[in-house]
């Protein structure tokens, strides 16, 4: 999953977006609100984790810019920690609000919710054809047998998994598993899922001859 961080302290962008490369999301990093609408204009997130007091364009500005533009969930990450904040972001058009010092899992958690639930689900755990893919612990199991995939690999069928039924294309899927530091698509999908299933010995993604991909449930 590709999420935009808008956070105007450099060392907390580079460490929010750091963490959250390591637990296999793709990450595009934005300073101020103007620089976070520019990168929404060129490519989809499937989350944006939002600063409030920035420079240039702040929290509530970039929220009204994109929310006449865009469904995205967005996930406010600021230290204004009244009640009073947290009502205003979420009535700006937010999603969630995650208040300054937070832990990480949290943000974790948090931001699997909320695209869990933009797709239509609530579940943490889905059991396909034999197959579970728990998207909490980021774990695949075929029976009871643990199957080892790397961060990618895992994106790419969680990704399949929650917009099952619907056919991805190899652009679709690069898009929303790399970000903007990877150059090419090249083969990149076609190899990671043929290493999918080759690990899974199950084979639950359908190919659609010059369209894509599919889970189909």
């Amino acid at each position: 999953m590709r999420i935009l961080v808008v956070e105007d302290e450099p060392d907390l962008l580079r460490t929010i977006a750091k963490a959250l490369r390591e637990n296999g999301y793709a990450v595009d990093e934005a300073i101020d609100g103007s620089e976070g609408l520019s990168c929404a204009a060129i490519s989809r997130y499937d989350a944006v984790v939002l600063d409030m007091m920035m420079p240039v364009m702040d929290g509530a500005q970039f929220l009204a810019k994109f929310r006449k533009l865009y469904t995205t969930p967005i996930l406010i990450l600021s230290a204004r920690d009244t009640i009073a904040n947290r009502v205003d972001g979420l009535n700006l058009g937010a999603d969630d609000y995650l208040t300054k010092p937070f832990a990480m899992v949290e943000l974790f958690a948090r931001l699997q919710a909320l695209i869990r639930r933009s797709l239509g689900t609530r579940d943490n755990i889905v059991t396909i054809q034999g197959v579970t893919i728990n998207f909490g612990s980021k774990l695949v199991n075929v029976g009871k047998r643990k199957v080892e995939l790397t961060a990618k690999e895992f994106s790419i069928i969680e990704l399949l998994v929650l917009k099952k039924n619907r056919v991805m294309s190899r652009t679709d899927i690069f898009e929303h598993v790399y970000d903007a530091n990877e150059d090419s698509m090249s083969n990149l999908v076609d190899v990671h899922i043929s290493n999918i299933r080759k690990k899974l010995e199950v084979d639950i993604i359908e190919t659609r001859r010059g369209l894509g991909y599919i889970i189909s449930v």
